[in-house]
This record gives C-alpha cells, sequence and structure tokens, in this order.
C-alpha cells in the first residue's frame, strides 16, 4: 500500500495542496493507468474502460491545466471509471449515472479550501446539471480561466472593451461590436461582416491593421 502512494506522490505537484490525500484512495482501490498529455485542445482528459487487452482503468489529464482544473478533470475522469464499475456500458457517457457518480466524488472536495472561494461558488452552481465538459459552462469556464498561465495579450472575448479589436486564432481581425444575452457581435474588420462569438473564446486583443484601413 505505501509503495503504490509514493508511486502516485508526483500527482501532487499538479494538484490543489492538501488534496492528493483525498485522491490517493481511488488509486489505492481501482487499476488505473494514469497518463498526462501535452494540450488537446478538443478535450481536458479522457477515460478508457478495461478491456480484453487492457485489463485496467486508463485515465489521461492534459498536464498543462492549472491545479484546480486538474482536479476537477481528474474527478470527472473518475466518474467515468465508477460509472463503467457500476453500470457498464449500459449508462450514457454523461447521462444521470455519470452526474450522479460526479456529484458524488466531487462533493467531498467541497468547503476544504482546496478550491479558491470564485471557483467553488461556480462549482456548486454547475452541480446542479454538470456538463461533459467544464468549457460548457460560462461562469465556471471564467474562474478557473482567472488561474491560467496567459500569453501576453490574451484574454476573452467577454473581456475585450467594446469598439475594441482583437485577433483569433488563423489572424483575422475582429472589432467588438456588441454584447448580448449568451454571445458577442463582433464585426471582421477585412469583409465588415458581422460574427457572433462565445463570451468565454480566448483571443488575442490587437491595434487595427493598416492593411485593413
Amino acid at each position: 500500500m505505501k509503495k503504490q502512494e509514493r508511486s502516485f506522490s508526483f500527482l501532487e505537484q499538479f494538484l490543489p495542496p492538501g488534496s492528493l490525500e483525498q485522491v490517493a484512495p481511488f488509486f489505492k482501490t481501482h487499476v488505473i493507468h494514469l497518463t498526462l498529455t501535452n494540450e488537446r485542445r478538443s478535450v481536458l482528459g479522457d477515460y478508457r474502460n478495461p478491456t480484453s487487452d487492457t485489463p485496467y482503468h486508463r485515465i489521461s489529464i492534459n498536464a498543462n491545466l492549472n491545479k484546480y482544473s486538474f482536479l476537477i478533470t481528474l474527478l470527472h475522469e473518475l466518474a467515468h471509471l465508477f460509472t463503467h464499475v457500476h453500470f457498464g456500458h449500459r449508462a450514457s457517457p454523461h447521462g444521470n449515472e455519470w452526474k450522479t457518480q460526479f456529484r458524488h466524488i466531487l462533493i467531498p472536495f467541497m468547503g476544504k479550501r482546496f478550491f479558491p472561494a470564485d471557483v467553488e461558488r461556480a462549482l456548486y452552481a454547475y452541480l446542479h446539471n454538470p456538463a461533459a465538459s467544464t468549457c460548457t459552462d460560462a461562469e465556471l469556464f471564467r474562474s478557473l480561466y482567472r488561474y491560467d498561465e496567459h500569453k501576453p495579450g490574451y484574454k476573452l472575448v467577454d473581456d475585450i472593451a467594446i469598439n475594441q479589436f482583437f485577433e483569433i486564432e488563423d489572424g483575422e481581425v475582429f472589432q467588438k461590436v456588441e454584447k448580448l444575452r449568451t454571445r458577442t457581435k463582433c464585426r471582421s474588420v477585412a469583409t465588415g461582416k458581422m460574427y457572433l462569438f462565445q463570451g468565454i473564446m480566448e483571443v488575442k486583443a490587437v491595434r487595427r491593421r493598416p492593411e485593413y484601413a
């Protein structure tokens, strides 16, 4: 048992202080192959159930996540593990069975100062109906984003001022025009066309490019 605890002690650097002790029991009761991966834009983590070729649970997590996102993602994937253990393939990936398991796993981590107050408030709201990804809950995403390491000039569309310009990944420049209820109306500087952006999309704040004048 002590050997197994030591083998996962490296996780401490990725988790909020003090939370490893509460995470470790999951690895004592189940054989889990944990992989830390480079950044994947489409997913933060992944769970694969045992098969005849790989008779153990497999979890992968993006290693670049901040400590609070890492813990939430790990518990998210552990909820998949327990859903598989209890329900097999009868349960849908993020159905009621998974939601129940996720609440059951996450709630014991609340109220223990593992999370900052703003993240914990957003988590409590998120737990009413947890989704497939924290990225789909705008308030939780924003609260976790505050603790990420950001490249200079990058921010969320919600944090761009009205009439300010920003650049998206492919280099196209937009001007923020109007904040709507759930989206933000922005104008392409190159074409003049209007587009709707999610407020939690990360962009780079820039000045208007001379060639578009």
